[in-house]
């Protein structure tokens, strides 16, 4: 066993030794409400994250945003040592409904081996995992194997609003080697996993107005254009039976898939028919020849979130509605941005259907790093470690995460390695972590950095 093999091993028996402390501890944490949709807690949970940091010979502070603020903190071991950025987030989504909770979402309570709480799994729990890896460093060793950055956000849970603008203005102080992220689920069998991507998001609207109101549709039926019928047709025009987006030049820059990434996808374990049963499915949307993965990875995406007009009441309402909308998203692949997409809606329904308002809505980036980074491996070897099981490779996610302020914007490679089981429940009533999903993420965090202390700083 190597020096650096036996510093880790006594690492990971003070995590087993206090491992009660800080099934504790992080209830006590989440215990603090911090909604950033309703402002409520914002400022005292950062305030506590701020004194947490400190306490961990960090210096750290709350940096104003134009509405919550960053909580932001830093400890220098080494010029020789590199530098990863631990990014997470302090904000929580809403409880409701409250009803549907079997324990109040904010007194955090244990049952069958989980802790319930709103934020355990999304995404407090998970940072507070990192930070005690980093306690557990120091307690045993007296100093961290490499130099960290401890970025956390109060907006994540609103769409990260201002998190670009933050990045791009104090790119100096978070230059660093990488960045990981601990966030989301790991595989439904509970198998961790390397993320090195997400997709972008682009939302938007279609306004459909006719008539200046709604009419009898036996007396104006034939006469008056129908709103909905007017916004189905131009969606009719967007995609087709077979499942292919066709609006013009949208999928055309598409980057396809490398060898490398459609090796890592054959490698992750499917229970296709299981995945329909649990949704009720009979078939997968169309296209029907495209791989399960393949769908949630590499191609864009578009739906209609929700279609609204008319009359939905009981019984029937002979009339002809006078207006309509849709809200739909387009998920984004590389090279594909907001601007982009939204450029090419625009001209679509200009072409389609001139008299139908588009509205963009908001926008997020997609990001991805090479599975063949440096860094992988380290972050692979800290997994086996910690875990003692080989991770699955996820090329990219089907959802979407700011990763691409770190990838575009400060040009590092990002990594979301994730500690919470699948069913969380994050942004659900009755939202948990497994408690031993708990402490395997403070050991995962503690030998990330004792793998990466391994290295030289840009190796």
């Amino acid at each position: 066993m190597s020096t650096v093999d036996a510093q880790l091993d006594q690492v990971f028996a003070h995590i087993e030794e206090n491992r009660e402390t800080f099934i504790a501890r992080v209830m006590d944490y989440v215990r603090h409400p911090s909604i950033s949709a309703h402002n409520l807690g914002i400022g005292e949970v950062a305030a506590l994250l701020v004194e947490i940091l400190k306490g961990l010979g960090m210096e750290a502070e709350t940096v104003p945003t134009r509405n919550h603020p960053m909580v932001l903190g830093r400890r220098n071991v080494s010029p020789d040592k590199p530098t990863v950025l631990l990014y997470g987030h302090y904000d929580v989504q809403p409880a409701d409904p409250l009803e549907l909770w079997t324990s109040p979402p904010f007194e955090p309570t244990i049952r069958d081996g989980r802790i319930y709480a709103r934020g355990i799994g999304d995404n407090k729990g998970q940072h507070f995992a990192q930070l005690l890896a980093l306690e557990s460093h120091l307690a045993v060793h007296g100093e961290l194997p490499c130099n960290v950055i401890f970025l956390l956000e109060g907006e994540e849970e609103i769409g990260s609003p201002h998190i670009a603008e933050f990045v791009s203005a104090h790119a100096e102080r978070l230059k660093a080697d990488l960045v990981v992220t601990s966030d989301g689920p790991l595989h439904e069998s509970g198998m961790p996993i390397i993320t090195y991507g997400v997709r972008g998001v682009a939302g938007f609207e279609l306004r459909a107005n006719t008539a200046n109101r709604d009419v009898h549709s036996g007396n104006f039926g034939g006469v008056v254009p129908n709103a909905i019928w007017k916004l189905v047709h131009l969606l009719g025009t967007m995609k087709n039976a077979d499942g292919e987006i066709t609006i013009e030049g949208l999928v055309e820059p598409v980057i396809p898939a490398t060898n490398y990434e459609r090796d890592a996808v054959a490698r992750l374990p499917l229970d296709l028919d299981a995945v329909k049963a649990d949704l009720g499915l009979m078939e997968l949307d169309a296209p029907r020849d495209r791989g399960y993965y393949d769908r949630l990875m590499f191609h864009p995406t578009l739906t209609i979130n929700g279609l609204h007009g008319g009359y939905d009441g009981p019984g029937m309402k002979t009339m002809l509605p006078c207006e309509a909308f849709a809200k739909c998203d387009i998920r984004l692949v590389e090279p594909l941005t907001p601007d982009y997409v939204f450029e090419k809606v625009a001209a679509h329904v200009e072409r389609h259907a001139p008299d139908v308002e588009f509205v963009p809505l908001n926008g997020m980036l997609p990001s991805k790093t090479p599975m063949d980074s440096p860094f992988s491996q380290p972050i692979r070897r800290a997994i086996v470690a910690a875990r003692g099981v080989e991770p699955l490779l996820y090329p990219t996610l089907g959802g979407s995460l700011p990763d691409y302020v770190f990838t575009k914007i400060l040009g590092l490679p990002a990594f979301v390695v994730p500690y919470a089981n699948a069913d969380e429940a994050n942004h659900a009533p009755n939202e948990n972590l497994e408690i031993v999903r708990f402490i395997d993420g403070i050991r995962t965090g503690a030998a990330m950095l004792s793998e990466l202390g391994k290295l030289k700083p840009g190796k």
